[in-house]
């Protein structure tokens, strides 16, 4: 029996997740083609947009390689902010740069001639384009930016074409990478009058509709007093110490947390020399859910923790939540993620449901904060290999490779083709509100804390 080097992660629990994965991947039926035009206008729409998406391709390979190519990390986006305003203004819209109290943010819209915000739908779709730090584009979001451009473009392309009153909305929206950008632009009147937003995500699984788990940060300092280690140990108070027996304490509570659930820490400071006692300790801290209520559960948890560290410790702790507000976990809305669904059918790709990826393979994202304001979707579009995780060199690679340029366009349609649908499809829109409206309706980041105090 061969054995994994000691030195190296097995593989062993991710090949058995992938190969159940692949058995539920079987059994997925796909969605019917024939017969599910629901609208007039729809079949229209969709041919008119998959030549839009055609037209576009080269100008939207270009954009997603160049922002690929020049990587800048969250607020410091500008460059990647003219790249994608350039692409948008070419096609005769005007940008707004810094709007929504976010620098590097974008806006443009169009609407129709006979538009009423009270009896025609606004559809927004996003766009990230931030990086990570060393490895540039491991998640994918020149990708994400480039079909936000293209989906925007080419959806107003047919809803022109046909004649159909409504607004859409392009937002260009940074700093999601570690941070909250959206939950900014939020605060600053980003999804005033919007009904619907939309966004691709691109993964190494197709999914119409994937768990995202919620994210809070967590800064802590202990202080205690310095003193010599060997003369006069007695008269110090380590915040080492605390920082040690919460780190242990974080430890000991993944035994009773939920499987879903995940806390990292790390001790960012904790003495220079050890002949001194630190004085000073501190610790980074994140904690994720995948529900609004467990992370809030989990969050006094370890405030129970850090308290009770100090304690023993003999130091005082100072703890500051959210330096960069909360992600929340993302509500799926399953009416326009089955609409989605079929646009990938008809590009031969099978857009998993729920459950057949499980819940535990699942990050953050700040798009979470929009989807508890408005119905959306945030699909993911496979361009890797099974297994090729996210926020990896590999996935980097993959994120400018001919299948990411491919995952890019099919995206982009089906993006577009939900806009479409829910400015011609009042059902649709009414359905997906409903939807909305039963699974607890509009809930802010702000009401939430809110009640947790």
């Amino acid at each position: 029996m061969s054995h994994t080097p000691r030195n190296r992660p097995s593989t062993t629990f991710l090949d058995a997740t992938n190969r159940a994965i692949r058995e539920r991947m079987a059994r997925t039926r796909r969605p019917d083609l024939d017969g599910h035009w629901d609208h007039p206008y729809q079949q229209q729409l969709w041919e008119t947009v998959d030549n839009y998406v055609e037209i576009l391709g080269p100008e939207l390979r270009d954009l997603a390689l160049d922002l690929h190519a020049h990587p800048e990390l969250a607020f410091e986006e500008r460059r990647s902010a003219s790249a994608v305003a350039r692409v948008v203004e070419k096609h005769g819209f005007a940008v707004e740069h810094g709007v929504h109290d976010v620098a590097t943010a974008l806006r443009a819209e169009w609407s129709s001639p006979g538009f009423g915000a009270a009896q025609h739908p606004t559809i927004a779709v996003m766009s990230e384009y931030d990086a990570l730090p060393g490895i540039g584009h491991a998640c994918g979001h020149n990708l994400i930016a480039a079909s936000g451009v293209g989906a925007f473009v080419s959806s107003v392309r047919a809803l022109e074409a046909a004649g159909i009153d409504a607004r859409v909305v392009f937002l260009g929206t940074p700093a999601e990478e570690g941070h909250s950008g959206k939950e900014y632009m939020i605060r600053g009147g980003m999804l005033e009058g919007v009904d619907v937003a939309v966004m691709m995500h691109p993964f190494s699984f197709d999914i119409a509709s994937h768990a995202w788990v919620g994210r809070r940060t967590l800064n802590v300092t202990f202080s205690g007093i310095s003193a010599h280690a060997s003369s006069q140990p007695f008269m110090g108070r380590n915040a080492l110490d605390a920082a040690t027996l919460a780190y242990q304490g974080i430890g000991l509570l993944r035994q009773q947390m939920p499987p879903s659930d995940r806390l990292h820490a790390v001790i960012a400071e904790g003495g220079n020399r050890p002949s001194v006692i630190p004085d000073r300790a501190r610790m980074d801290i994140y904690v994720r859910s995948l529900m609004v209520d467990t992370l809030l559960d989990l969050s006094a948890r370890i405030d129970d923790i850090l308290h009770g560290a100090a304690l023993m410790a003999g130091v005082t702790v100072e703890r500051v939540w959210d330096v960069h507000p909360m992600s929340l976990p993302i509500r799926n809305n399953q009416t326009l993620a089955s609409r989605w669904a079929v646009t990938q059918a008809r590009r031969d790709r099978l857009a998993l449901p729920a459950g057949v990826v499980p819940d535990t393979l699942a990050a953050s994202t700040d798009f979470g904060n929009v989807s508890h304001l408005v119905p959306a979707i945030h699909p993911m579009v496979k361009i890797a290999p099974e297994g090729v995780a996210l926020h990896t060199e590999d996935f980097a690679t993959w994120a400018r490779s001919d299948e990411g340029i491919r995952g890019l366009i099919d995206a982009t349609a089906g993006l577009a083709q939900v806009i479409t649908d829910c400015a011609a499809d009042e059902k649709l829109l009414l359905d997906a509100q409903q939807e909305f409206r039963d699974a607890g309706g509009e809930r802010s980041v702000r009401e939430m804390l809110a009640q947790e105090s």
